[in-house]
């Protein structure tokens, strides 16, 4: 795991994605609801909207919601029609060029464009489409779909969602979109079910989310999750759906549920903190430890802690503070500074984890370089052993679908035994979860693992060649 504060967990959130139709304020809602997703994504935010005229509108910035928006800046938003995005940089990196939503001005009707997820097949897509004299504004891969999408002289007479259709079945990769026209939202999945995306309805309208936990925050009331490989058309005319694909899966990205998605939010009918606590207790049957307590990593180890503590009889204790407050923009003006990131971010109780023999709980283990300076801490304050218990398996491979594991260089578990890894750490002992133990937590028969054993849903195009680079693999 990085040594820069803003990348103290390791892992980061993908996108998040936030869609009304039909309901007065519409980007008032969005702003709430892009608030309830800022987890998944803090470099960026972005609303459009569509006003009684039809005309789209939009504001977007770097930074957190609370940052880019405020009462005038949605105020200059009207309409009954909005979609959202919060963005953590994937395919194309950061800058303002790269915040969605994408909005395009088109002769055959004005669209924006949201999206979660990454295209595995982007560098081909991208040439396919410059080589016909597309011309990108930015260097994202959601851009891409919009291109795909526009209109040629000869279609512009037919449903938009013909050309969405066609355009779906071209990409290849993990992807919630949400286009939104001045009459309507189309939402779309992918076929392997790698990213979640769900309808909700208010009032006499309707909205769409990466989260259920963002209806809450607004009243909406859930109701249902979209399939792999569906759209759903939301306009006048209510919810209509089709499939654009034939070929489906239910594969979820297993780390939505381990550490992406809130806990209070639920995921194809599974509430997420009930399948970390139940990871939690599966990890206690596959790894006892000899120990006093159990401590969780805040903030999205603590269900698994729960869990374990409830399994093993062990007391679950608050040994790691975190400290809400430090700020995302925090710059280290040098090394030593950097190195102290984690403790500004961390804390270790002394009093409760002092002479104690500790099994410390975290969600997953990256590139190892926080685990390694959390159990020094945990020894520090005067842990007389410290156990790492791992509530999902060794990460080895890396992700392309929008988490951000780009190589293995990166990734520690690629290229060491439990032994090594457990030595790197400095832990008395390290242990991992199984796979088969995420399927019985989530009462699941499909999942993404990719991360964790390499066998990728998707073909991989030039990703793996990229990931494969430094010639070690």
């Amino acid at each position: 795991m990085t040594d820069d504060l803003t990348q103290v967990r390791g892992l980061h959130e993908e996108c998040g994605v936030f869609g009304v139709w039909g309901v007065p304020e519409a980007a008032g809602l969005a702003y709430y609801g892009l608030h309830s997703l800022q987890h998944r994504g803090q470099e960026g935010c972005g609303i459009v909207t569509v006003n009684d005229d039809g005309v789209l509108r939009r504001v977007k910035g770097e930074g957190l919601v609370s940052e880019v928006f405020n009462e005038e800046k949605i105020a200059s938003l009207p309409g009954s029609m909005a979609i959202g995005h919060v963005r953590y940089s994937t395919t194309g990196g950061g800058g303002i060029e790269n915040v969605q939503p994408f909005l395009f001005r088109h002769n055959t009707g004005d669209f924006a464009l949201a999206h979660n997820g990454n295209l595995v097949n982007s560098a081909q897509l991208r040439k396919y489409l410059e080589d016909r004299g597309s011309l990108f504004q930015s260097s994202s891969d959601s851009e891409i779909l919009a291109h795909l999408i526009k209109k040629d002289a000869a279609d512009r007479h037919e449903p938009r969602i013909l050309a969405i259709t066609e355009a779906l079945n071209m990409i290849e990769g993990a992807f919630a979109f949400l286009i939104m026209t001045k009459n309507r939202i189309y939402a779309c999945r992918d076929k392997y079910g790698l990213r979640p995306l769900s309808i909700g309805r208010l009032g006499d309208g309707y909205v769409l989310s990466s989260e259920t936990c963002a209806f809450d925050a607004i009243g909406a009331e859930f109701i249902r999750d979209m399939e792999p490989g569906e759209i759903v058309t939301v306009d006048s005319h209510g919810i209509r759906s089709r499939r654009y694909s034939e070929y489906r899966r239910n594969a979820m990205c297993a780390m939505e549920y381990i550490y992406f998605a809130r806990p209070d939010s639920d995921i194809e009918g599974c509430n997420v903190h009930s399948f970390r606590k139940e990871t939690g207790r599966l990890l206690w049957n596959e790894a006892p430890a000899d120990a006093d307590i159990v401590v969780g990593v805040p903030d999205s180890s603590l269900s698994a802690a729960m869990g374990y503590s409830e399994a093993s009889g062990l007391p679950y204790e608050m040994g790691l503070v975190k400290n809400k407050y430090i700020g995302r923009t925090f710059i280290y003006p040098s090394q030593s500074m950097r190195e102290k990131g984690v403790r500004m971010k961390l804390s270790a109780v002394k009093t409760i984890v002092k002479g104690k023999r500790v099994v410390l709980v975290d969600d997953s283990v990256v590139r190892g370089t926080t685990s390694r300076r959390i159990v020094a801490m945990l020894r520090e304050a005067g842990a007389q052993e410290v156990h790492l218990r791992i509530a999902s398996p060794m990460i080895k491979s890396p992700c392309f679908y929008g988490v951000d594991i780009s190589t293995y260089e990166e990734l520690l578990c690629a290229h060491k035994s439990l032994a090594e890894v457990t030595e790197t750490i400095g832990a008395d002992s390290v242990a991992f979860l199984s796979e088969g133990a995420l399927f019985r937590a989530g009462g699941r028969s499909d999942l993404c693992l990719a991360c964790f054993n390499g066998r990728y849903p998707t073909s991989l195009y030039q990703s793996l060649e990229e990931a494969n680079k430094d010639g070690k693999f």
